[in-house]
């Protein structure tokens, strides 16, 4: 019988995003973040100072997605709306590894009142919640921690830093239940897995030459 090695937090977002990537992924021999990553995962430990007066200057240059403006006012809302704010301004520990029984990562800042991870994404947030693979991921934070602490974990966060918007996760039956099935299927590969055809995620894919998915021009899609 063949060992399945503990899955990541980052497979199992990619298990829930595109199987087939994880399966191209799992065969680089260098899986750490591409450079232009961490700058912008730094933001989220700089808060305070870019909420200060002087922060629109500090986010001049600064690896951000909107105008300073419109990220100093997310950063705003999310201090008015989140009871944790002041734990993720100043978290009480930052890029904590955490080995769970099912999986194993880090999460880029653990709360402790209640205990919560956070996690840093690098991408953009959707107009509303969290994409579903940052909720497996998420998730996934969430129940190695409880497992390590032996203390019951009830939410999580998903820190979008290029864009100053932090949403909440709750650990819901249903976000569980994705979390089971990204699970199950990054266990299972052992093979290509099917391809998925899904133009969005397919078009902008760095293993789409190697996987042999077609994706349609702009000609193609005008008629």
């Amino acid at each position: 019988m063949r060992s399945v090695p503990t899955p990541t937090f980052s497979d199992l977002a990619l298990a829930a995003y595109c199987p087939r990537k994880l399966y191209y992924r799992r065969r680089e021999p260098d899986r750490s973040p591409p450079p232009d990553v961490e700058p912008v995962r730094d933001l989220a430990f700089r808060y305070p100072d870019l909420l200060d007066p002087g922060g629109r200057d500090r986010l001049a240059g600064a690896p951000i997605d909107v105008t300073p403006t419109q990220y100093r006012a997310n950063l705003g809302r999310a201090r008015a709306r989140l009871d944790a704010w002041e734990q993720l301004a100043h978290p009480p520990a930052r890029d904590v590894y955490l080995e769970g029984r099912t999986s194993r990562g880090v999460a880029h800042k653990v709360l402790d009142s209640p205990l919560a991870p956070s996690i840093v994404s690098p991408g953009r947030p959707p107009p509303e919640g969290v994409w579903r693979p940052q909720v497996v991921r998420a998730v996934a934070a969430a129940k190695a921690l409880s497992w390590e602490r032996e203390t019951p974990v009830e939410r999580a966060f998903v820190e979008y830093a290029a864009h100053g918007v932090i949403r909440e996760v709750r650990l819901t039956t249903r976000r569980k239940a994705a979390y089971r099935l990204a699970l199950r299927t990054a266990r299972s590969i052992d093979g290509p897995p099917p391809r998925l055809h899904d133009e969005a995620k397919c078009g902008a894919c760095e293993y789409r030459a190697e996987c042999g998915v077609r994706t349609r021009t702009l000609r193609s899609l005008l008629g």
